[in-house]
Formats: C-alpha cells, sequence, structure tokens
C-alpha cells in the first residue's frame, strides 16, 4: 500500500454544493446556512483541506457566486452546475473539469458539516486496500428515518442503496444508512455515469443509481461504518441545524475544557470553532465568544458578556454583560460591568473601564480609571488618568471625525465635554461640568462654566407661586334670593271720574 500522503495524492475530492434545500424553507441555500460558527459548505471544505489531495472541486448552482465566496479563499476550486439535474450530472459536470492526474475521488454532500478529517482518511484508505470500485461510508442509527438504507450482499458487499419511499418495510427496519460520503475509483466511475437514466419522479440523475450499475458490471462496491455517527448527519431542516450546531459547540466547549479552562453552565456557552482561551481562565454562564477571539490565561469572563473578534492579555477581567469588538485589553485590566468596546478600542494593562462605559477607537494608557458613564471616542488618553463619571469626547462635528489627546496623570472632572480637536496636558485639571473647547496646558486648570449666583429665599417664594396658580379660583358669594312683589299699575278707567 502507498504511504498515506502518496495515495492520498491520487484523490480529488467534490463536495455537491449546487442544490437550494427546500425543506429548509428559506430563500438562502442550504449550505449558507451556518452551525457551529461557520457555513455548511466551509466545514466540509476545511475537513477535507488536510487530507492533500490534488484538488478540492465543490459543485455551485443555486446562489454560486455566495457559495464560491465560502470556497475559494480556502483553496477550493468551484465548479458550476447549471441548471442542475441530480447528484449523478453534478459529477458528470466535474468530470470535464477535474485534475486529470486524479485516480480517485472522494464525494461528500456540502450540507454533512461533522465530517471529520480522520473519517475521510479511514474512507480512502479503506478504499485503496480493498481495491472496490466504490467504497461508501455508511452509519448505524437507532432512527433511520429519512436516510437511504444499505442493502448487502450475502459476502457484506453492497447490493444497492434503496431510497425510504421505496423501501418495503423489511428495508426500512434495517439501521444501516447511505451517509452520501462515497470514495470511487474514476476509470470505473466515468462510464458508469454515463449509463445514469432520469428514471424517477424529478427526472434526476442520481448517484445512488451509480452503486447499482457497479454491481450489474461485476463490480465490488463495499462499505466502511463511520465510528460516530454524528459525523453523518445532514441539515435538511431547521430542527437538523439546530442539533448539528449543538454538536459543534459542545465539541469545542469540551475541547477548551480539556485543555485547562473553566466553563460554568457550559450547555449556555456559545464559542465558535477559531477562539482560543489560556489554562485556567474561567467562563460563566451565558457567554458569547465569536469569531478569532483569543483569551490570555487567568482570565474571567462573567455571565452574559460577548466578545467578537477581540485580544484579551493574562489576567483580564470582563464583568458582567459586557460587550467588545475588535478590541485589545492588556494584562490586569478590568472592564463592566455593561462596557461596551467598540473597533479599536485598546485598554492598557491594569486600565478600569466601567458602568454604562463606551469606547470606541481609543487607546486608553496604563492605570487609566474611566468608571462610570462616559463615551470615548478617538481619542488617546495617557497612564494613570481618571475620567469622571458622565465624560465625552465630542469627537463628531458633524462633518468628520477628531481627536482628542489626554496626557498622563490628568483628572478630567465629572460631566466634562471635550470638544475634538482637543489636548489636555500632562497633570492638569478640566473642573466638573466644563465644557472644553480650547486646549488645557500641562499642570493648569481647564474650567468653562458659568458662575454661581445664590438667590436667598427664592425657591420659597417660588413655591408659594407655583401654589398659587395651582389653586382653584375662588367663587364669588351668592346674595340670598328676595321675591319682588310686582307694582301695582295704575287702573284705568272710561269717561269722568265719578265725584263722591
Amino acid at each position: 500500500m502507498p504511504s498515506r500522503t502518496s495515495a492520498l495524492s491520487d484523490f480529488s475530492a467534490v463536495i455537491l454544493a449546487a442544490g437550494k434545500g427546500t425543506r429548509l424553507r428559506s430563500d438562502l441555500a442550504k449550505v449558507l446556512h451556518r452551525a457551529g460558527g461557520r457555513t455548511l459548505v466551509e466545514h466540509v471544505v476545511r475537513a477535507c483541506m488536510p487530507l492533500r489531495a490534488r484538488e478540492i472541486a465543490v459543485i455551485v448552482g443555486h446562489q454560486a457566486e455566495d457559495v464560491a465566496a465560502c470556497a475559494i479563499p480556502l483553496g477550493a476550486n468551484p465548479i458550476l452546475q447549471q441548471p442542475q439535474f441530480g447528484t449523478g450530472h453534478a459529477l458528470r459536470v466535474a468530470q470535464k473539469k477535474l485534475n486529470r492526474r486524479s485516480k480517485y475521488v472522494l464525494v461528500l454532500p456540502g450540507d454533512a458539516p461533522l465530517i471529520r478529517t480522520e473519517t475521510l482518511e479511514r474512507l480512502a484508505h479503506a478504499h485503496l486496500t480493498s481495491g472496490a470500485a466504490a467504497t461508501i461510508l455508511t452509519a448505524i442509527l437507532a432512527d433511520p428515518a429519512g436516510y437511504g438504507r444499505i442493502i448487502r450482499k450475502s459476502d457484506n458487499s453492497v447490493a444497492r442503496i434503496v431510497e425510504e419511499k421505496a423501501a418495503t418495510p423489511e428495508e426500512r427496519a434495517i439501521q444501516e444508512i447511505n451517509s452520501s460520503i462515497y470514495a470511487f475509483t474514476l476509470e470505473t466511475l466515468w462510464p458508469c455515469l454515463d449509463a445514469l437514466r432520469p428514471e424517477n419522479v424529478h427526472k434526476e440523475l442520481y448517484l445512488t443509481d451509480a452503486v447499482a450499475v457497479l454491481n450489474q458490471r461485476g463490480l465490488r462496491v463495499l462499505a466502511e461504518v463511520a465510528a460516530d455517527s454524528q459525523e453523518v448527519l445532514g441539515c435538511n431542516t431547521r430542527a437538523e441545524l439546530a442539533e448539528v450546531d449543538r454538536i459543534f459547540r459542545d465539541r469545542k466547549r469540551r475541547a477548551l475544557m480539556d485543555s485547562g479552562v473553566t466553563i460554568f453552565l457550559p450547555e449556555t456557552v456559545l464559542i465558535d470553532p477559531d477562539v482560543r482561551v489560556g489554562e485556567d481562565t474561567v467562563i460563566e454562564p451565558s457567554v458569547h465568544l465569536f469569531g478569532k477571539t483569543r483569551i490570555g490565561a487567568n482570565c474571567t469572563i462573567r455571565a452574559g458578556s460577548v466578545l467578537t473578534d477581540v485580544l484579551l492579555e493574562d489576567g483580564v477581567t470582563v464583568r458582567e454583560h459586557s460587550i467588545l469588538t475588535a478590541s485589545r485589553v492588556r494584562s490586569g485590566a478590568r472592564i463592566g460591568p455593561f462596557s461596551h468596546l467598540r473597533d479599536g478600542a485598546e485598554i492598557g494593562p491594569g486600565a478600569r473601564v466601567g458602568n454604562y462605559v463606551e469606547v470606541k477607537k481609543s487607546r486608553l494608557g496604563q492605570g487609566v480609571k474611566a468608571q462610570h458613564l462616559t463615551y470615548i471616542g478617538d481619542a488617546s488618553i495617557g497612564r494613570g488618568t481618571n475620567i469622571g463619571a458622565g465624560t465625552i469626547t465630542c469627537n463628531y462635528d458633524g462633518v468628520s471625525k477628531n481627536r482628542t489627546a489626554i496626557g498622563n496623570q490628568v483628572f478630567i472632572g465629572s460631566n466634562t465635554a471635550l470638544v475634538a480637536p482637543v489636548r489636555i496636558g500632562a497633570r492638569a485639571y478640566v473642573a466638573a461640568g466644563s465644557t472644553i473647547t480650547e486646549n488645557v496646558p500641562a499642570d493648569g486648570l481647564g474650567i468653562a462654566r458659568g458662575r454661581q449666583s445664590n438667590k436667598p429665599g427664592w425657591a420659597a417664594a417660588r413655591r408659594k407661586a407655583m401654589a398659587a396658580a395651582a389653586a382653584p379660583p375662588k367663587r364669588a358669594k351668592k346674595r340670598p334670593h328676595r321675591r319682588r312683589t310686582p307694582r301695582r299699575r295704575p287702573r284705568k278707567t272710561r269717561g269722568r271720574i265719578r265725584k263722591g
């Protein structure tokens, strides 16, 4: 048998990633959905990369450009299948593009992200050792529903693959399933592909039918059972996608705990595959570590914090519910609780960034303290400086961003607005409540606020006036009603007035 390296150099790998995936009920191509921090197709390509095969080809179709964009940076070659007439047709398309020096091919579905390099390596070597025309990776499932079943001959070779819809009750009881991962010898595969016919409901060419053609031609088809049945799980539904993500997350957590990291309630913690964590670091519940985050030794990440593409040196504490993105925190610093470090934040050794403090594109020197309710943007702050509560660097003038420079051992009083561009010299003081628009010299005091004046009795008079304004108006007293006697009108007489 050839050496491992030379043997696998005769292989090409073909990843079938052209389909849409209708059962996911999504406008996004199936292989572009994410699990365990990566797209499905990226997981499969990465599993193939250590094999050092002659070529890794990805068959693209639906949303071809987006799928290719995931594959190309990893060194895979996209091959367009347009239109898509099934998995057998995909291999026909690949035949015209694959490296002519390849003697064998590994075929993988793009939605089987849990497959490991070691399993593919065992499949390839089992195929080479046996001299078979094809070797199928199979798995034994307690519940094989939804998968094609492996029908074996009396000599234990594979007679055919029967899809569940076409299976008899006896065949459905078989627990060995087809993973859709194969190793083929190309000189026998290519003629079989020409013999495939679209004799099915979808009028497509199925690669599974090649197994029957190989048997008809008297060629051996064998099966290699996967040691871990989880590796062959596909992602045809949202529930299956969630289960695959859970498995990836569990793998990552276990690997970190085996390397000396403490994780409390690990089932609540999400960690992406490229995250690195040093020994004796403690990760509390509901922490999310994303992207290429790097965490040193003896750090503590408290509950509810989310870190993305962050570098933490040794001995850093990130307190509860802090959000850190694309930032660097040097040794011994303490962040949070409820802090927000945005892109380009750099926190110096032993610095303190506290409650509801936001830092963006700013460098805080050694021992800087910004403990409460502060925004620091586009600024550089020297060592030992104290930033009072409510301080704001006003970095945006409506057109462009401007920088604030604060020297060493400066004291910035609470509720200060520093209107950039502005410079505060070393050891200077800025009085609380100031709006600073001009530079403050070293060792000086900057103060910019109105003079205080006191008015004795003003508050009492104000309260009295307010009470009077709020009181209802007084109603006038009603005079008692007096019945008026109608005035008697003189009686009119006709004619002369009679004399008595």
